[in-house]
């Protein structure tokens, strides 16, 4: 039976259908197999009692941001120790990487060398997916938090998105962009909203591209669009919502 790109690229990034892969291989296949420069993220750490020390168990907020930071903005999904200029493909460095820190999150550097992004409230990026299939325009990989999906974009320039942005009417505020000096968590990741943790899956995985490495991603002029008017269309009620 002929292996479909899907399960070769799940083989050699060795992603299973349901369980939480390992961390350290999964970084490995992103770098390597994909050439997407990634670094370790803060991760996440027992959230405790400023006065006492004692682990804080209150519903859902066991866990805070494995930073510093008392009220980190992006806890667990964030890098850490080394900058965003450090992130690499090099299969030794990211090996030496996650053999001090197996557990850490994947961190995507975007833009660049990587893959851009545009990311809007996942309530919002069920209706953009819809209608860009409906319309039959062709999206990649496709990261989802349960609060928020980012659609992966080939790289593009702060100029390039100034044009495309000022030929549109309005911008959600609730859209947010990946380009370059930006990241983005990858499955793998478990991060949190405040809320408790929330692992990053893939709602629609990468495929093999042309060559067998690098999945093929879209331009950001084909799809944006369709995401300004999903997230436009979002009421106040819904998640994300203004």
């Amino acid at each position: 039976m002929r292996e479909t790109p899907g399960k070769r690229m799940r083989r050699r990034l060795r992603l299973p259908r349901s369980a939480t892969p390992a961390l350290p291989a999964t970084a490995l296949g992103y770098a390597t197999v994909f050439g997407w420069p990634i670094l370790p993220g803060a991760g996440l750490a027992p959230a405790r009692d400023r006065t006492v020390g004692a682990p804080v168990r209150r519903a859902g907020r066991d866990v805070r941001c494995g930073c510093p930071a008392p009220d980190c903005a992006q806890p667990g999904a964030h890098p850490f120790e080394p900058p965003l200029l450090a992130s690499t493909t090099d299969a030794r460095m990211v090996a030496w990487w996650w053999e001090r820190r197996p557990d850490a999150p994947v961190v995507l550097a975007t833009g660049g060398r990587g893959p851009s992004a545009v990311s809007l409230p996942a309530v919002a990026g069920v209706r953009a997916l819809r209608r860009l299939d409906e319309l039959g325009v062709r999206t990649g990989p496709v990261v989802a938090t349960p609060d928020r999906w980012a659609l992966l974009v080939a790289p593009y320039s702060l100029a390039e998105l100034g044009e495309l942005l000022n030929e549109l009417e309005w911008v959600p505020p609730t859209l947010r962009f990946h380009g370059e000096g930006g990241y983005l968590a990858l499955p793998g990741t478990v991060a949190t909203n405040g809320a408790g943790a929330r692992r990053v899956r893939w709602e629609r995985p990468p495929g093999a591209g042309a060559d067998g490495g690098a999945p093929w991603l879209p331009g950001i002029g084909s799809v944006i669009g369709e995401l300004v008017a999903a997230g436009a269309a979002l009421r106040p009620s819904e998640p994300g919502g203004r």
